[in-house]
């Protein structure tokens, strides 16, 4: 996995798909796709077309907050999981940036290269 890759990162609202969040489903069509890695990460404040801000507040667990689904793998899987996004949701944005990734070596490589 380390070399050029791909980014998608899927900003989504609160939008269900069979009455489950819609960045669950994203993330469960990557897997059943076959693609590297997939996470949701949650907003706690921000604003979008709107214009509107919304926060995380305390007595709250979901104010019209959004979350990020990001993916990452080689720029042609990437491209051919698109599709698997149309229809998904209502309001969202789709993005998609060439990345270069790397894999640092476990803890215990990194030992017995200093102390050979």
């Amino acid at each position: 996995m380390a070399g050029q890759m791909m980014r998608l990162t899927v900003f989504v609202g609160e939008d269900l798909w069979h009455h489950k969040p819609v960045a669950h489903e994203i993330v469960r069509r990557a897997h059943d796709c076959g693609l590297a890695g997939a996470t949701v990460l949650r907003g706690v404040a921000g604003f979008g077309a709107g214009s509107r801000i919304h926060t995380l507040g305390i007595l709250s667990l979901s104010d019209g907050m959004a979350s990020m689904v990001i993916v990452i793998d080689t720029e042609e899987r990437v491209r051919e999981f698109l599709p698997q996004l149309d229809g998904l949701f209502v309001d969202g944005l789709v993005t998609l940036d060439p990345v270069e990734t790397m894999v640092p070596a476990p803890p215990e490589q990194q030992r017995r290269k200093r102390h050979p």
